[in-house]
């Protein structure tokens, strides 16, 4: 009876050394859990989004158990690498987690981070992330899935459509509030004042005002700047050209999503001689059909109207064929083209 005595107390002994072993492991675990989780807390408490390199995304993104959700901007915002969409895509992040920590749903179940490519290129190779800016989205639980990737090009990166993103990741309905940008309010005023104070010191002659030509070249400026994306450098600042990794220069962007300087430059004129192709069609067809003073000038009239034809018609299939192209060049799969492919 001894033998079988004195082997059950130590298999009863083996039992409770091994119980003890896992509660103190899940003891640790825990504990490096709640540690994470309250550092993360005094980050978040310093800045919205916490800036992480390679080691740290290792240690509270990657790192099991979470439970708390983490929403990674991956971006480059080197001067070197010339992301100018990059800054803007951060502003806007910046925006939703501004908005998440000052809400009543803020809670340490929910982080923004930022990896920087400069900072962490081997989390980008890891990740297979070979552009920026990207927004992924990484669970307490499970690994991310490709709805966990926000898709830029089809909603874009506004504010508002990264919270509406987050929303449908996370359960998580933020409200986006911005601040307050008085600029354009400011340039507005000015503006009126300007065009007030010119009226006031022309008021004895404002003639000019019933000038048919100021007006229609105003409009066709217009027209040109807006068509041209003025508006969009304006809003993302694109770089006025971009140096190849051949050492080329290229002018025209090779996407439909973007666009430099330059290019809206060259796209305003190859509008205005587009333009003055139809003006000088126009012009043709109107000569003749005012009464003519004399009837020598009838030669000359038909010389004049076929000159003034042909250089317009010249104008409108050449410079829309070239604006044809460049669309072509940019809409990838586009299949028409006139003159030039």
């Amino acid at each position: 009876m001894k033998p079988t005595i004195i082997f059950l107390s130590l298999f009863f002994v083996f039992l409770l050394s091994i119980s003890y072993g896992d509660g103190q492991t899940r003891k640790k675990e825990g504990s490096s859990l709640a540690e994470r989780v309250q550092q993360l807390t005094e980050m978040n408490a310093k800045r919205s989004v916490i800036r992480l390199n390679g080691a740290k995304f290792r240690e509270y993104v990657k790192a099991t158990p979470r439970n708390y959700s983490v929403v990674v901007m991956f971006t480059a915002m080197a001067a070197q690498r010339q992301c100018v969409i990059c800054r803007h895509a951060h502003d806007e992040f910046l925006i939703v987690a501004n908005s998440f920590r000052y809400s009543q749903l803020y809670s340490n179940k929910l982080f923004f981070a930022m990896v920087d490519f400069d900072e962490g290129s081997d989390i980008f190779q890891s990740l297979r992330i070979n552009t920026a800016p990207v927004f992924m989205h990484f669970p307490a639980k499970g690994k991310p899935k490709h709805s966990d990737t926000m898709d830029i090009q089809r909603v874009g990166f506004a504010a508002e459509s990264i919270a509406k993103w987050i929303g449908e990741r996370t359960d998580v309905q933020l409200r986006v509030f911005r601040p307050p940008n008085y600029s354009g309010t400011v340039a507005l005023i000015m503006l009126f004042a300007l065009v007030g104070g010119f009226l006031y010191l022309k008021r004895n002659n404002l003639d000019f005002l019933q000038n048919t030509t100021v007006w229609a070249g105003g409009a066709l400026f217009f027209t040109f700047a807006m068509t041209s994306g003025q508006m969009w450098n304006h809003i993302r600042s694109p770089p006025f050209v971009h140096r190849t990794q051949s050492g080329g220069v290229a002018y025209i962007h090779g996407s439909s999503q973007g666009q430099f300087v330059l290019e809206s430059y060259i796209v305003i004129i190859l509008n205005a001689a587009v333009v003055l192709g139809m003006i000088l069609m126009t012009e043709a067809a109107s000569i003749g059909t005012t009464p003519k003073r004399n009837a020598g000038s009838g030669g000359g009239d038909v010389c004049k109207r076929r000159i003034l034809a042909i250089a317009g018609l010249a104008l409108l299939c050449l410079f829309f064929s070239l604006i044809l192209s460049i669309f072509r060049s940019k809409a990838h799969g586009y299949p028409y083209s006139f003159l030039f492919k």
